[in-house]
């Protein structure tokens, strides 16, 4: 891709975080109550705010969206397929988080709520292939 004329900068993607919170053969899921995959489970999660670290970004997108207090744990995926978000390139960094209160919903989830692992078929955008990455532990 060109540079920009007008600002000589490269054209970027957006930067998205996910927490994956395990509390034994439990996920912690929201689902979503906005578009893109409105009311489709996904990780909490959301949009990296200009000059915040993505570590601390996962943890306010945690508390936000289930109104419970986490802490990073580790790096589990980095996910940047162009096309993995209808909304444009969007590189998603999941991580492992700690956290085993209960959930409630907030910010755009619609619910927020633990679910069993063996029980979850069907998520939204490429969230799947994170939850399968984690069953492997």
């Amino acid at each position: 891709m060109p540079v920009c004329d007008e600002c000589g900068h490269w054209p970027q993607p957006s930067l998205a975080v996910d927490a994956v919170a395990i509390r034994g053969s439990e996920v912690l899921l929201i689902r979503r109550g906005k578009e893109p995959w409105k009311g489709m489970l996904a990780f909490p999660g959301g949009f990296v705010d200009l000059g915040e670290d993505p570590e601390v970004a996962v943890i306010r997108e945690l508390k936000e969206e289930c109104g419970i207090e986490g802490r990073v744990v580790r790096l589990l995926s980095v996910n940047g397929d162009p096309k993995r978000d209808p909304r444009g390139h969007v590189v998603s960094v999941a991580y492992l988080v700690s956290a085993y209160d209960e959930p409630t919903a907030g910010d755009d989830a619609a619910s927020a709520a633990w679910h069993r692992i063996s029980e979850v078929e069907e998520m939204a955008g490429d969230h799947m292939s994170i939850l399968d990455k984690i069953k492997h532990f």
